[in-house]
């Protein structure tokens, strides 16, 4: 399918991850990661491989945090105790690590705040002037703070955080359950929902739980990569998918 076929008015709900697709908070976080990694493998494991940003898109991106430190570490032969959520960043756990990189991007953040794509603002106009319900799904506990920060939390009936996905028992990506999770909050179903995502791990996710248009946004991955995975299009930026003249409100004339 190409970008010009999407027609919205087929669809009931849409939903967004956040870093990569809305806001470019991906290079905040692979900083993060990236520091992190490096200074723990510096001092626990100077043998093994450097962490690298193909690490990043192997292991880490759009899983939850915890996930991404235990996969990260697997590909290294480095198993550490799991620990618990409430471990301090200082603590030589997967969770202890996971908490040290919030720390790093909250301490971004807050700093320089961040901007929403021009593109993806540009969809989620035309996307308003249509009436469907929209959500966010992202493996982030920060997300509510980056739509916050970017100016855009009221834009959105439902965000599925990654703090949310752990109140309500749910696996992380690549299983399709905070984007089902999501779709009921709007009252859709997958059968009726998009799924915008740039992470192969969130494509999967989608194609999964067979939603009816899975997106890939291409922010590094590859668009083979995203196809690969299960994409049914793949666009470089979402301005793609908005057209180029308003379109008329649910309701109004044709």
């Amino acid at each position: 399918m190409s970008p010009d076929e999407v027609r919205w008015r087929d669809y009931q709900a849409v939903l967004f991850d956040l870093d990569g697709v809305i806001t470019p908070t991906a290079i905040v976080h692979m900083r993060a990661w990236a520091e992190m990694f490096a200074d723990f493998l510096g001092a626990h494991a100077p043998q093994a491989a450097p962490y690298t940003d193909a690490d990043y898109y192997a292991h880490v991106d759009g899983k939850p945090r915890y996930d991404g430190v235990r996969d990260f570490l697997a590909s290294r032969g480095i198993t550490l105790p799991e620990g618990s959520p409430a471990d301090p960043p200082e603590a030589e756990t997967v969770c202890g690590l996971g908490n040290r990189k919030n720390d790093a991007f909250n301490a971004v953040l807050a700093r320089d705040g961040v901007s929403a794509y021009p593109g993806s603002v540009l969809l989620l106009d035309h996307l308003a002037t249509l009436g469907l319900p929209l959500a966010v799904v992202s493996s982030s506990v920060n997300a509510p703070a980056v739509l916050d920060s970017a100016g855009l939390l009221d834009r959105f009936g439902c965000v599925v955080s990654g703090a949310v996905a752990a109140e309500q028992h749910l696996p992380g990506k690549p299983a399709p359950d905070t984007f089902e999770y999501a779709a009921r909050q709007l009252g859709a179903v997958p059968a009726t929902s998009v799924v915008l995502e740039d992470a192969t791990s969130g494509v999967r996710a989608g194609a999964a739980g067979d939603f009816a248009l899975v997106v890939g946004v291409d922010r590094g991955v590859g668009r083979d990569a995203l196809a690969d995975a299960g994409a049914d299009v793949v666009v470089d930026d979402l301005a793609e998918l908005a057209p180029t003249a308003p379109a008329t409100p649910v309701g109004g004339a044709a």
